[in-house]
């Protein structure tokens, strides 16, 4: 690094309270940096229930998020949105790797770094990233997923270059702090959070199960993105650096700001902090072959919980290929409030269950539906429950493989999507993070209005189709988690 670098980046930011930023660990096992598709919709009252959706009223005026983007020497993508309307900016860093571009044996390190990411780096001491950002009022948060990791700093605009420091910092000076102590610590963090997540909570172990079930050993989706005890406790300091070094890269990133700030200034001051960051290398895409269920595949485990839940999952086309949107409307037919037809007639009209949910889960090499119901108490065996629960929802799938959903219905589901995607919108937050988004599933980070656009199209019969091509009822897994036996 120069003189006149190094200078720059160990200047003092204000006084920080010694008090740290609480961070809420999020690992996301199935999802691709999008917990649901974002919907704009159409109100369907009065029109023919086969029409599509974009001809059964007027088109809503076009959602615009103008932006500016461009690349740095060192290969970093940069996306800006201005959005002048409340004094506040968001820094969203995409880093294009997850826990699918791990490797047998070698699983949980993109998680892994998540946590080493905020432990400090070369001009920044170990607390006080978090202590230099509460000092500015400001949050951030990360999480991690099969195919991204997603980091954030939600700031006030008049302190955004204190955000881009350290997001520049410990791109390019993380490994100057990286310690074997500091990874024995970490490692111990994970180790306790896949205890407190999913080995000593209730259903957990069913999240890392399932995966297994359905996808072949080598498929990167097969292990849980928090990875596995034996290869945590394997990892080495070096294998950590090593995995850093190949994955964070100015060119294996994106980052994306929303908020209020002018464009031009805001440039100069992002390649100022980021331009003396070596490029490194970017990520191989992943290719792997489509995974299939043949037949019906049986499986349960036992668990400390009171009440029998059962797991029926399909796998599903991937991110924005055809079906998938017409499946995240199905999962909001069977499901979505308390009018839909799962919920009504199981926890509802026939007070059989406790809980029920269908969703879409979509990621980039592939997606799974999956309908999960929880028995409510009765003298039935938890076998026999979880029997009559699964017939009930095979009748109700069946209904939608015979018939269409109804006008009623489609206006009901597409009312509260149309809800989502705009309340996702309202925040700099959401903007940021959309736009990062958008790049990394399309290459568009203005994808908005062609991802609605595939809801507009859909018509009841296309919803109808999707059931009967994606979810058979002699292709798929079930899954049972019974209440252990006590002693």
């Amino acid at each position: 690094m120069s003189a006149a670098g190094q200078w720059r980046r160990s200047a003092r930011w204000a006084q920080a309270r010694p008090a740290g930023v609480t961070r809420t660990c999020a690992v996301q096992l199935r999802l691709a940096g999008m917990s649901r598709r974002f919907l704009l919709t159409l109100t369907l009252a009065g029109a023919l229930v086969t029409a599509p959706l974009a001809a059964q009223q007027s088109q809503p005026k076009p959602l615009s998020v103008p932006y500016t983007m461009f690349t740095l020497a060192n290969g970093l993508t940069v996306i800006l949105h201005e959005d002048h309307s409340v004094p506040v900016a968001s820094v969203n860093v995409w880093y294009k790797v997850g826990s699918a571009n791990e490797k047998p044996g070698r699983t949980g390190f993109a998680h892994l770094f998540e946590h080493l990411m905020f432990e400090g780096s070369g001009h920044v001491k170990e607390g006080d990233f978090d202590n230099f950002l509460e000092a500015a009022g400001g949050s951030n948060n990360a999480s991690t997923s099969n195919d991204v990791t997603d980091y954030y700093i939600n700031i006030p605009s008049n302190a955004l270059d204190l955000a881009l420091f350290l997001e520049s910092d410990r791109l390019g000076y993380l490994l100057d702090v990286v310690t074997p102590a500091m990874v024995d610590g970490q490692r111990d963090v994970v180790k306790n959070e896949r205890r407190q997540s999913y080995e000593n909570a209730p259903y957990g172990m069913a999240e890392i199960r399932i995966p297994e079930l359905i996808y072949p050993k080598n498929h990167p989706y097969h292990w849980p993105t928090i990875g596995y005890m034996e290869d945590l406790t394997a990892a080495s300091a070096d294998d950590v650096k090593d995995f850093f070094k190949r994955f964070y890269t100015p060119a294996n990133a994106v980052l994306a700001i929303a908020g209020d700030f002018k464009t031009g200034e805001l440039r100069k001051r992002i390649e100022h902090w980021f331009a003396d960051v070596k490029k490194g290398p970017a990520a191989a895409p992943i290719e792997v072959p489509p995974v299939e269920i043949t037949s019906v595949m049986k499986d349960s485990m036992t668990d400390q919980v009171q009440l029998p839940r059962l797991y029926l999952t399909w796998v599903t086309p991937r991110t924005f290929a055809p079906g998938d949107a017409e499946l995240d409307v199905a999962a909001s037919v069977l499901s979505g409030g308390k009018t839909s037809r799962l919920y009504k007639r199981l926890v509802y009209d026939m007070q059989v269950a406790q809980n029920v949910s269908a969703s879409q889960q979509s990621s980039a090499l592939g997606s799974e539906f999956r309908i999960v119901v929880t028995a409510r108490p009765s003298q039935d065996p938890p076998e026999v429950a979880l029997n009559k629960l699964k017939a009930i929802i095979d009748e109700e799938l069946e209904k939608l493989r015979q018939a269409p959903p109804d006008a009623r219905e489609m206006q009901r589901v597409m009312n509260g999507l149309e809800a989502g995607f705009y309340s996702q919108m309202e925040r700099v937050n959401g903007q940021a993070r959309q736009l990062n988004a958008y790049f990394a599933q399309t290459g568009n980070p203005d994808y908005f209005n062609e991802d609605l656009s595939r809801y507009r199209a859909l018509s009841p019969n296309d919803i109808q189709a999707a059931v009967r091509a994606w979810l058979p009822a002699d292709r798929r897994l079930e899954f049972s988690v019974l209440p252990a036996q006590r002693k």
